[in-house]
């Protein structure tokens, strides 16, 4: 319980008395990321805004270093949380600077004065998400992207022990994106803050999370590491998808398997059909893939979208038998995608197919602009 900064406990969440999420139990660590995922619609945003006091929980309780949010006073609790929502506010007349400088009313005296240490303050937060340069324009004639920099500034400003956001990377860019979770990431290891934040981007969640809250139905789907939740069937349970649409270990959520006749087979390895599986599943293009070891990259890759992998278990020969099929299926296709691994004893036996290809007239495609201009109808 030492390192235990927000707990909830029995907490049931909701509006108007109606709870959508009962029996909350959570106990999360200080200077931690901790990312909710889930449907929409779920709860996500719920569940924060309980957290941040904007919903009054309908039973139970949350508790910031073992103290009550409900017992705290407006000025103490925004001392120590600082919340990003996806509320758009309309502030008039207001430059950024203005707006930034907001988060440090909770220091102020009465009339909201600030020192030169919290001018100073203004500036770091201003600088730490690149947006000094917007210091003096207005809010109201900012971006999508450009305000929600803008609005981090202010929660950063603010010195929390705790920052809540909610879809913080909706209207950002990808460079932008990965710029706010760096910061998040620095802002955890550097100065302890805890960050709690809903997100509908996976892979960011996988990649930037400590913790992850799975959110679904009237009770927490599930909780853990990324190690526990990103693990095969429960994403695609989540989500409602079918088991063999994620790609595992990876993650990544691949669009669904065509089911025509394969046309095309590919012949992959070390990565070098990523980029042809993701073609062929745009285009609905059936394929088979192979020969691979199933500690491959590839093997994982093209597992959500091919109609078959030929695969040795690995640190395995490819058996005689294995390659059979694989010519086999080669033999029914029109194409042969030589992704250009290269060959070596460990996949030897590749050269053969492409010689079947050959013997066979069956034309081989090597590299994508040749792909594309065959494929690509």
């Amino acid at each position: 319980m030492r390192d235990v900064y927000l707990r909830a406990e029995n907490l049931s969440v909701g509006y108007n008395g109606e709870p959508l999420i009962s029996e909350i139990n959570l106990e999360l660590k200080k200077s931690q990321i901790i990312t909710i995922i889930g449907p929409n619609a779920s709860g996500k945003s719920t569940i924060l805004k309980t957290f941040t006091r904007h919903l009054p929980a309908i039973c139970g309780n949350v508790y910031l270093s073992g103290m009550k949010i409900s017992e705290l006073s407006g000025k103490d609790l925004a001392q120590r949380l600082s919340v990003v929502l996806t509320e758009r506010i309309r502030p008039e007349l207001m430059t950024c600077w203005d707006i930034v400088a907001t988060g440090r009313y909770p220091y102020t005296s009465y009339f909201g004065q600030l020192t030169p240490k919290d001018r100073e303050i203004v500036r770091e937060s201003m600088d730490i998400v690149g947006a000094m340069h917007l210091s003096e324009r207005s809010f109201e004639t900012l971006s999508d992207g450009q305000r929600q920099r803008i609005m981090l500034a202010r929660a950063i400003c603010q010195q929390p022990e705790l920052m809540i956001l909610d879809e913080p990377t909706s209207f950002l860019d990808i460079r932008y994106k990965l710029e706010l979770i760096g910061i998040l990431r620095k802002m955890a290891r550097e100065k302890g803050i805890t960050v709690v934040m809903s997100l509908h981007e996976l892979d960011l969640a996988q990649k930037a999370s400590d913790y992850v809250i799975c959110v679904k139905g009237d009770k927490l789907f599930a909780h853990g590491s990324p190690e526990e939740i990103f693990n095969s069937g429960l994403i695609c349970s989540l989500y409602g998808l079918e088991a063999e649409r994620e790609s595992f270990p990876l993650g990544n959520i691949e669009l669904p398997k065509p089911t025509s006749q394969p046309r095309v087979f590919v012949l992959a390895g070390a990565g070098s059909g990523a980029q042809y599986f993701r073609f062929l599943s745009r285009k609905g293009i059936s394929f088979y893939t192979g020969v691979l070891q199933k500690n491959d990259i590839d093997y994982y890759l093209a597992k959500p979208v091919s109609k078959r992998i030929f695969a040795a278990e690995a640190f395995e020969d490819f058996s005689d038998a294995l390659l059979a099929e694989a010519q086999t299926a080669l033999l029914g296709c029109r194409y042969l995608i030589d992704c250009g691994c290269e060959i070596k004893q460990h996949n030897g036996k590749n050269k053969l197919l492409i010689e079947a290809a050959q013997n066979q007239g069956i034309e081989i495609l090597r590299g994508m602009a040749r792909v594309k201009a065959v494929l690509d109808d």
